[in-house]
């Protein structure tokens, strides 16, 4: 039996047992444990921590900062270069250059990426530092609130309503208590729980009634519980692996370029090795400069380059009120095309004002108010905002003394809380003389549950048409924004309520609330839309009230499908209907999940702002789940971005700040690998043709250094406005036809320089050709071979990043940054100056006569004018150029 199911084991056994029973099997009393006692018992049973703050570890850091697709490639070709150059060869021939160089990119990639990942740590900590929950708890015969943190097996704890449940536990008392279990099961039902034992083995979590789930929120009522389980083995927390291990638009976009390396490393290296081999006939040579192929159409410098402009974009979203806990979420910020957001808070001020009170034909009516006023104010489920703007009531002028009367002469005797599937709640008070059952709720829903209506005191049958006549009142209101509930009563002989009885009520009156949109929605939806990130509302708010916010501030309010349409289509229809809507109304945590994968499924790059329990489905399932600074602990715990201030104008700089950071990454993946991919042809062919090799192992692998170098400035390059205002693709597709195209055009200008080389100048400088020379003369027509190449390689890669990271024309219609222009100069000055220098000597490299810098530039200008033209017709012919 595994750890899981020895945990489930547990919870059917304490949850089939009377509480006396199982407070024995813990060895606790009813005095609570003691602190001594709760030390053991972490020792024994674990960290309460909440799971998401359990993976956010140092350990977890440093991997994800050094281990991913594209350091994985270096990894494995560092180890084989540490055995060719060191294990393998003789002690005069053993060279640590190749290897010291790979891992020392790895590690200062890890390092970069660490620092900015441990900064984000460190701010989400401190976030969590001052809104982490606390509960009540019985320690040493006294009751203290603690940390939720430091709660072990066998506490016993206080439950209110609101508040979020810290462990599995086992109900010892309850009154009136309802949880919801949608962050578990995805239900939107509201549950009622009892301390007594259960009758038989339950199945599933539904039938745990006396069982009260981690994660799960307290709806209505009161509580008191034994503490069975706590962190991962909790089920929340079994849950968490899913959220942690979920596959984020970027793994798969790097995976998909790391395969596209692999693929070509797979059938260019046994070609080169082949080749050398048999032309030269040194095997071993000939595998150690195939291995230098390897590393050298992989850019090494890729993971650095790639955490730089992350770490870079989530820098400066740290300084724009936003906390970007994994830099990966960046990148999904940049290639996030829909972005699905709440209603409440989002687009509304998030202050609900009581408009109207009236009765069924729309008059003022105290009596709908003084109903609706009692069941709030009686209410001990979860508090929201209509219910604070009805009890406002009392604070009206000259009020309190009749409001007071009012409770006075009304009390509670029972009540079922709001819930998702009913959408209306119950309360049963007692004047001393008869029991009122009051609900309010959804106009639709209370409505259903009338066969009376009451004009003037006057009670009549409601009719068939009953809802036609609601809507004849209520849409009018509706539709200019306002959200309006329903109030309904019955009197009956039962001091209890029974949800079977909740039918044959007498419709009262209506209430409206409204809920300005906030001055900044539009204009950020606006913003959005420039940037072709599509917004689609999720909310669980009425369909005429949705579609009067989304019409005031410009999104789209023509179709609007409620959650019991969507349940309605089929599953040919659902991914159709997803695309053309906007608006979904009426949702159920459930469903807002589903709309959030079927988005997915057809191709999208979603985003999800929500802040609420009911959120926590579709933040998870997201490609970038976004909450709030003041939003339910799960939710922030289960989010890539936390925004300190709620607004969608962030957003918009955070999908800038993301794509800039994309933008640059692409440049230096494409126009690297698909430049080297160029070398590697064209070393393919010497290897075959010359009788020495194009260049050594070191030198390849220097060069690629040294270009990788001057790559690390890309962060910092200006990024054209054309490639910020739509969602760039992350996909080796585009990268392998980028390299197919723009790599034999680099080749073809190393072949002419290898021709000019081989046949020209060297020949010119030693006096002779290759086969005519001494061994000394062929020494130095080798040396100045490659250094010829060399310095032709870095001079086109350097300017072909120049040329190829605009779509218009360089220097002239599009300027890079200034530090990149000024490192690139720099760049070619000092590397041009290499090979005089006593490292270019020992490298093999020597000095070259003024002729071949001659024929370099004419050999560059000629090269970057064909690639002007290729460039012109690469972008006709695919719309587009990174």
């Amino acid at each position: 039996m595994n750890q899981k199911e020895a945990v489930h084991e547990r919870l059917k056994e304490y949850a089939c047992v009377a509480p006396d029973q199982m407070m024995q099997k813990l060895q606790i009393n009813a005095e609570g444990i003691t602190q001594e006692e709760a030390i053991i018992r972490r020792q024994k049973y674990g960290n309460n921590a909440p799971s998401a703050k359990n993976k956010d570890t140092m350990f977890y850091c440093i991997r994800r900062a050094f281990v991913n697709p594209f350091s994985t490639i270096l990894f494995f070709l560092g180890l084989i270069s540490l055995v060719t150059d060191v294990f393998l060869s003789s002690d005069y021939q053993k060279n640590l250059t190749a290897v010291l160089i790979i891992f020392s990119m790895l590690i200062l990639s890890g390092i970069v990426r660490l620092t900015q990942e441990l900064h984000s740590k460190r701010v989400a900590d401190e976030l969590f530092q001052l809104v982490h929950t606390t509960v009540q708890v019985l320690r040493d015969g006294q009751w203290v609130e603690l940390s939720s943190s430091e709660l072990v097996v066998g506490d016993q704890i206080r439950l209110e309503a609101g508040d979020r449940v810290p462990a599995d536990l086992r109900l010892t008392g309850a009154t009136d208590l309802f949880v919801s279990q949608s962050v578990i099961t995805g239900e939107s039902a509201i549950l009622e729980k009892f301390p007594e034992a259960l009758p038989k083995e339950p199945q599933k979590l539904t039938d745990y009634s006396n069982i009260l789930f981690g994660g799960t929120t307290v709806a209505g009522g009161t509580g008191t519980g034994i503490v069975l389980t706590v962190g991962q083995e909790t089920v929340y927390g079994g849950l968490t692996p899913s959220v942690e291990a979920r596959k984020q638009r970027f793994d798969r976009g790097a995976n998909s370029i790391a395969w596209v390396l692999i693929r070509f490393m797979t059938v260019l290296v046994p070609v080169v090795f082949l080749a050398s081999g048999l032309t030269k006939g040194d095997w071993l040579e000939a595998f150690l400069f195939a291995l230098s192929v390897a590393v050298g159409i992989t850019p090494e410098l890729l993971p650095m380059v790639v955490n730089a402009c992350l770490a870079k974009g989530s820098h400066s979203m740290g300084k724009k009120q936003t906390i970007v806990k994994n830099i990966n979420a960046m990148q999904s910020f940049g290639s996030m095309d829909v972005l699905c957001v709440d209603k409440t808070g989002t687009l509304t001020q998030d202050t609900v004002l009581l408009e109207y009170y009236m009765d069924i034909l729309g008059n003022e009516s105290q009596k709908v108010l003084d109903y609706a006023y009692l069941a709030s104010h009686y209410s001990t489920g979860v508090g929201n905002h209509l219910d604070e703007a009805i009890c406002k009531a009392e604070k009206m002028q000259g009020k309190a003394d009749y409001y007071r009367q009012l409770t006075e002469k009304y009390q509670k005797t029972d009540e079922l809380p709001f819930d998702y599937n009913r959408r209306f709640s119950s309360v049963l008070l007692n004047t001393g003389e008869e029991n009122i059952w009051i609900i309010k709720g959804s106009i639709e829903e209370v409505a259903r549950q009338c066969s009376m209506i009451e004009y003037r005191g006057e009670k009549t049958a409601a009719g068939a048409d009953i809802l036609q006549n609601v809507h004849a009142v209520v849409d009018e209101m509706l539709e200019d924004g306002m959200k309006v509930i329903a109030v309904a009563y019955k009197t009956m002989s039962r001091a209890a309520l029974v949800p079977e009885e909740e039918h044959d009520f007498i419709l009262l009156g209506y209430l409206a609330f409204f809920d300005a949109p906030k001055k900044s929605a539009a204009s950020a939806i606006q913003k959005l839309h420039s940037l072709h990130v599509n917004v689609k509302v999720l909310t669980g708010d009425q369909k005429q009230v949705a579609r009067s916010i989304c019409r005031r501030i410009g999104i789209p309010a023509e179709s609007c499908l409620t959650g019991a349409q969507l349940d309605a289509l089929s599953e040919n229809e659902l991914p159709i209907a997803v695309e053309k809507t906007n608006i979904f109304a009426e949702l159920s945590p459930k469903q807002k999940a589903m709309l959030v994968e079927t988005l997915q499924t057809n191709g999208h790059t979603v985003g999800f702002l929500g802040d609420g329990l009911n959120d926590l489905p579709a933040v998870i399932r997201a490609d970038v789940g976004i909450s709030v600074e003041n939003a339910t602990e799960a939710v922030r715990e289960s989010a890539n971005v936390i925004l300190l201030k709620k607004d969608l104008n962030v957003l918009e700089e955070g999908v800038l700040e993301g794509r800039e950071a994309f933008a640059n990454m692409l440049k230096y993946i494409k126009i690297t690998a698909s430049s080297n991919f160029g070398n590697i042809c064209a070393i393919v062919a010497a290897s075959v043709l010359l009788p020495f090799f194009p260049m050594t192992s070191i030198q390849l692998l220097l060069l690629n250094l040294l270009y990788d170098i001057l790559c690390l400035i890309l962060p910092w390059d200006h990024v054209d406005a054309d490639l910020l205002t739509k969602p760039l693709e992350w996909s080796g597709r585009t990268l392998g036809k980028f390299m197919t195209f723009f790599g034999p055009v680099s080749s073809l200008f190393d072949l002419l320089t290898f021709v000019f080389l081989y046949f020209v100048l060297c020949p010119g400088v030693c006096d002779g050709s290759f086969g005519s020379l001494s061994a000394e003369k062929q020494s130095l027509f080798i040396s100045m071979f490659q250094t010829g190449w060399f310095l032709e390689s870095m001079w086109t890669q350097v300017l072909i990043l120049q040329l190829l990271r605009t779509k218009q024309l360089p220097l002239i219609q599009s300027r890079p940054g200034r530090m990149v222009t000024g490192v690139t100069i720099l760049g070619i000055v000092l590397f041009t100056l290499l090979p005089v220098t006593p490292v270019g000597k020992m490298l093999g490299m020597t000095a070259m006569s003024p002729v071949y810098f001659l024929f370099l530039v004419a050999d560059v200008i000629a090269y970057l004018l064909l690639v002007t033209l290729a460039k012109a017709f690469y972008i006709k012919k695919n719309q587009d150029l990174i």
